[in-house]
């Protein structure tokens, strides 16, 4: 199965080398990680240049021009990667916040669910337990309120831990996608629920960023609020949700 794991940076090069040497000790061949940088002043892309050869060559970088958001960096990254042959793509942050322990058991689960999700809000999943009380409201706040106004049954939409068939990519409608902020997340599963794709969660825990800083903003978090409500009008269009998911 070849697997490509699309990660979108952004001045990631203190994580960056340690974050590549324990993917690749992970139980699993034939996976190629695919470094979206936006390019970074403290050339991560560079860096991950750099870096390749020492892996065979199995890690790639796409140099855009300018930090131009996280949506349209997946995005790119998900049509390279199924243009390179990809038959499973994960996408995962770089900051350690994602268990890479999870990666092999989702990759398992991906070859009967369209698409699979590394989920805070299951049982046994779990926030950082050294964030503050506010923060875990927000983050608990805006998963409801995602969830609620577009009806979805997955608990954590705004999670960016994901293991997705090839055919599930590349049967949504990329090109539509608008959302550059993180509630392109919702976007993406509200996309894969209307057109009727199963998913599942796997419970994990999301720790806080080891090293680096926070790409999260109250601008960011305005921006998904108001950017919810406008999926129900973009994709008035797409199919009703399938039985086999309900």
């Amino acid at each position: 199965m070849k697997t490509w794991i699309v990660i979108p940076t952004y001045n990631e090069a203190e994580n960056l080398p340690l974050l590549l040497k324990a993917l690749f000790e992970l139980p699993m061949e034939d996976v190629t990680v695919l470094i979206v940088d936006d390019a970074s002043p403290d050339g991560t892309g560079d860096l991950a240049e750099e870096l390749s050869p020492k892996y065979g060559g199995r890690v790639r970088c796409l140099h855009r021009a300018g930090k131009l958001g996280l949506g349209t960096a997946y995005i790119e990254g998900f049509q390279f990667a199924l243009k390179a042959g990809a038959e499973t793509v994960c996408q995962m942050d770089a900051d350690f916040s994602h268990p890479l322990e999870t990666i092999p058991l989702m990759a398992r689960l991906c070859e009967e669910f369209d698409l699979v999700i590394g989920s805070r809000y299951v049982a046994g999943g779990a926030l950082d337990e050294h964030w503050p009380l506010w923060r875990k409201f927000l983050s608990g706040f805006g998963n409801t309120y995602a969830r609620t106004i577009l009806r979805l049954p997955v608990r954590d939409v705004t999670g960016g831990f994901r293991f997705w068939r090839r055919a599930t990519l590349a049967g949504l409608p990329l090109e539509r996608v608008k959302s550059n902020g993180y509630v392109f997340q919702v976007e993406m599963v509200y996309i894969a629920r209307k057109l009727g794709f199963n998913m599942i969660e796997t419970p994990i825990y999301f720790a806080d960023r080891r090293w680096g800083k926070s790409k999260m903003s109250l601008r960011i978090q305005l921006e998904a609020a108001v950017h919810t409500w406008q999926l129900i009008g973009r994709y008035r269009d797409l199919g009703k949700p399938s039985p086999k998911n309900p």
